[in-house]
């Protein structure tokens, strides 16, 4: 039921990591929360220059690579500390995956990618697009590098809930109509902050964004490399900004795609992430009532219509589920209906598949195509296992910022506002802010401007109607980092390198490639 992500989704054809939604949630109920409009005004501090020595062992690792089951690639394993305020306390090992420079050209160095979530698998992502799906020109001059961060997929995941407690939970209503239905909701975040307390009780105080920023100048600098190069997409440039805080002076090629905002507090985040999906859904119904096959509204009619049409079908849902031929019996309700079409507003190529599979739910009563792209983005296999994305998502969420809200009372009252900013999605969303109100251990982080003084040019990339990483928060983060070139794509979808847009992608890549930035206030 978190829905919240952010993560890139990639062209490959492959649901993978990539969708991106952001979960920007805080945790404790014991915190101060902030207020929904207010900014941070401390800037992230930078680490001093000299790596203490207590670290120097994790600094002077030798990787031992080997094989990892997919052709062209290498697997390697890192140790970093659990927690860097006591280096001696114990490690947490990481996952690395590479795949050489393929030349021509000379060697240019790594290259680290990150795909976003929090959660994403940083080496899926690597092996199932990034190694071979970025430009051919890129891959030819850099080794392309991924690390999995502290917690997620490889590299000592985050456990919750598994199988049916899972499938119970994405199908919890998150639109409770009575305060049964709200404390029904409330247990189910109760019972997934219980179970990742029970099952990943060493890990989860050490999961913040900061440690996995730290993490990655350990891999900076085990792989040879004086500068870190990377790209992030999507909460991977939250990761790749906190980065660049910290570490200013080793900054080499940053590209942040997709940027996320780091003053902002969690509540405010999660109503201008709705915001976002209003803004994509409104592109989906214009282009909706353009096609002949448009579920929601007659071709021509008035694109609000189909917002009004799909509310409608939204709570007949929460009445009279649709079956889906689940064989493990699972039912379309309106909260998988609603991730399932969430799901969809991340990249506008799925939107005739968005289409046809509200035709067969509205007109047959078929759920099966929205349970799909529902099962999709939860990461969720045909045998009903879940990935460890929804877990990792909360443990570093629930950890980088105080809570959205501390009550369910306080959600109701900020109702209005979400409703404001989406009248399809903002019930839920606002509700689903409350998901770490119930987290067993308290965050470690706040908002805070992230500044890199002293930093090499850095790339911040906008989509205009980005549905999960807001245009305006790449202008925020491009006026808060010193030495940033913000670069405006003008389209539909998350994120925008790789996604068909040749102005975009020789952009960047002449900066990764020549070190060039793109002209001030350049668009495409």
């Amino acid at each position: 039921m978190d829905i919240r992500r952010s993560l890139r989704r990639s062209r490959t054809g492959v649901t993978l990591v990539s969708l991106a939604a952001l979960l920007v949630s805080g945790c404790s109920a014991e915190k101060p929360t902030s207020t929904a409009g207010s900014t941070a005004r401390a800037a992230l501090a930078a680490l001093p220059r000299a790596t203490p020595s207590a670290l120097m062992p994790y600094y002077a690792q030798k990787p031992s690579w080997r094989g990892c089951g997919v052709p062209g690639f290498e697997c390697a394993t890192m140790t970093a500390p659990l927690d860097y305020a006591e280096p001696g306390a114990g490690d947490v090992r990481l996952a690395v995956a590479r795949k050489k420079a393929t030349g021509p050209g000379k060697r240019l160095g790594s290259l680290l990618v990150n795909p976003g979530g929090p959660g994403g698998s940083a080496v899926g992502y690597l092996q199932q697009y990034a190694g071979i799906g970025y430009p051919a020109e890129v891959r030819a001059r850099y080794d392309m590098v991924a690390v999995d961060p502290r917690g997620v997929a490889r590299s000592e995941p985050v456990e919750c809930l598994e199988g049916p407690e899972m499938d119970t939970y994405t199908q919890t209503d998150t639109t409770p109509d009575d305060p049964r239905e709200t404390r029904e909701l409330v247990r189910a975040y109760k019972k997934f902050a219980e179970a990742c307390g029970a099952r990943s009780a060493r890990l989860l105080r050490h999961v913040s964004t900061a440690g996995a920023a730290r993490d990655m100048d350990i891999l900076r600098a085990i792989l040879g490399d004086r500068k870190l190069t990377y790209v992030g997409a999507s909460y991977g440039t939250f990761l790749g900004a906190t980065y660049a805080g910290l570490f200013p002076n080793r900054v080499g090629r940053l590209v942040l795609d997709g940027a996320m905002d780091p003053a902002l507090p969690a509540r405010r985040l999660n109503l201008d992430q709705t915001a976002g999906f209003e803004t994509a859904f409104r592109s989906f119904a214009k282009d909706c009532v353009r096609q002949p096959d448009c579920p929601l509204a007659a071709k021509g009619a008035a694109p609000a219509r189909v917002g009004e049409n799909l509310k409608a079908f939204f709570r007949k849902l929460d009445a009279h589920p649709l079956p889906a031929g689940d064989p493990d019996g699972r039912k379309l309700g309106e909260a998988l209906a609603t991730t399932g079409v969430i799901a969809a507003m991340y990249d506008e190529s799925t939107w005739a598949q968005l289409r046809e599979s509200l035709a067969s739910a509205m007109k047959e009563d078929d759920g099966a195509g929205l349970l799909t792209l529902s099962d999709a983005y939860y990461e969720r296999d045909a045998d009903g296992r879940y990935a460890n994305l929804m877990a990792a998502n909360a443990a570093v969420n629930c950890l980088d910022l105080p809570a959205a809200f501390t009550t369910a009372e306080q959600v109701e009252k900020a109702l209005p506002s979400f409703e404001k900013a989406s009248p399809v999605f903002g019930e839920g969303l606002a509700w689903a802010s409350l998901n770490c109100t119930y987290w067993p251990v308290g965050p470690t982080g706040e908002p805070q401007r992230i500044e890199a003084k002293g930093a090499a040019p850095i790339v911040v990339v906008g989509t205009t109607r980005d549905p999960a990483t807001p245009y305006p928060w790449a202008v925020s983060l491009s006026r808060q980092l010193t030495s940033a070139r913000l670069l405006t794509y003008q389209g539909d979808g998350h994120t925008a390198y790789g996604r068909g847009s040749a102005c975009i992608d020789s952009a960047i890549n002449a900066y990764l490639l020549h070190g060039t930035p793109p002209a001030r206030g350049k668009r495409c």
